[in-house]
């Protein structure tokens, strides 16, 4: 049994939570970076060359030089200047400077802590899981990249998804450590019960619609059918043709992707009322706070996301979605755990 040591307690907390923020900050960034189509002003990976930016005009010269061998610039920058330039390659770069701070900050502390061993060893596991995961991100993050540096203008969406959803997955691991070290608790996450059934749901169709809203970001898929309730003149767009199976799963479908990402809002939006009755029914007053959170949140995301359509996709009302999409994810996290036993 490890003793407890406040001191300890409190480095071993405060580095979960600022690892928090740490990831927060870069989805935000990341997203950010998305908007203003900054992705592929870097087209090498550069793991240790790129910690410093370009000092140099020659420097700079040989950063725009390469990225004007893409197709993003070829087909739509090709009047892009320098100046223009500088304003996304310090987005990405920024993004790419904080996944190598995050990536420190979590190693050095995790290695001190492994070797103190005064830190609970079913907190540590999931900690190393983290670390994995960080690094993969790093991978993932490039791979990309890649993906829009030859045949396309902007990265595919399926690997766009993948790397939102793995930023969150690390999000809500580490928020799951640290609710499990504040209550002096050991729960599972993956703790699949008859009891637990009704949040997991609502948490898989919460990153269900993750991934879809990536896909729509990705695609550019809002820019489509900028009106609401309707998609154009009719709830189903005309331009979706659904006469074989297979296209019910065609991801590259910019009509049917808005459309699913619509839909699966409205679904949540039905199921969390399913939900609250149940809660209420049961006079689970544990889960009142919890619920009451994720519900105010729920109905700030929707509105959100009507009026990032509505707003032609307005930058700050698009980056707000997307803030209030993790901070939701975060929310149905707390309300599982709250829930789990």
């Amino acid at each position: 049994m490890i003793a407890h040591n406040k001191k300890q307690d409190s480095l071993f907390y405060h580095w979960l939570i600022i690892s928090m923020l740490l990831v927060f900050f870069i989805i935000l960034i990341g997203g950010l970076t998305r908007l203003t189509n900054s992705g592929l002003s870097i087209t090498e990976w550069e793991l240790f060359k790129g910690v410093l930016p370009p000092l140099t005009q020659d420097s700079w010269e040989e950063y725009f030089l390469l990225y004007k061998q893409i197709p993003q610039y070829k087909l739509i920058n090709f009047e892009m200047t320098l100046s223009q330039f500088k304003v996304i390659f310090y987005w990405e770069y920024f993004h790419r400077v904080l996944g190598r701070i995050i990536g420190i900050f979590f190693l050095i502390p995790l290695i001190y802590f492994h070797f103190s061993k005064k830190i609970r060893t079913d907190l540590l596991i999931p900690c190393y899981l983290v670390l994995f995961l960080i690094i993969t991100q790093g991978i993932i993050g490039w791979m990309m990249v890649q993906s829009g540096l030859t045949n396309d203008v902007t990265v595919s969406h399926f690997r766009l998804s993948l790397h939102l959803t793995t930023a969150i997955v690390i999000l809500t691991t580490i928020f799951w450590i640290a609710l499990n070290f504040k209550n002096e608790t050991s729960k599972k996450f993956f703790n699949i019960t008859k009891r637990n059934i009704p949040i997991l749901v609502l948490l898989l169709l919460v990153f269900l619609q993750i991934i879809f809203g990536a896909f729509v970001s990705g695609l550019d898929a809002g820019r489509l059918y900028q009106s609401w309730p309707l998609m154009g003149v009719s709830y189903i767009p005309n331009d979706i043709n659904l006469d074989s199976i297979d296209k019910f799963f065609d991801f590259n479908n910019h009509s049917l992707v808005q459309f699913y990402h619509r839909n699966i809002a409205y679904f949540i939006f039905g199921y969390a009322i399913i939900l609250n009755t149940f809660i209420f029914r049961k006079k689970y007053t544990s889960l009142y706070k919890p619920v009451s959170y994720f519900n105010f949140l729920i109905l700030i995301q929707i509105f959100l996301g009507v009026i990032t359509l509505i707003s032609n996709l307005n930058i700050f009302v698009a980056l707000s979605h997307q803030i209030f999409g993790v901070i939701l994810v975060i929310s149905a996290v707390n309300l599982y755990y709250c829930f789990a036993k």
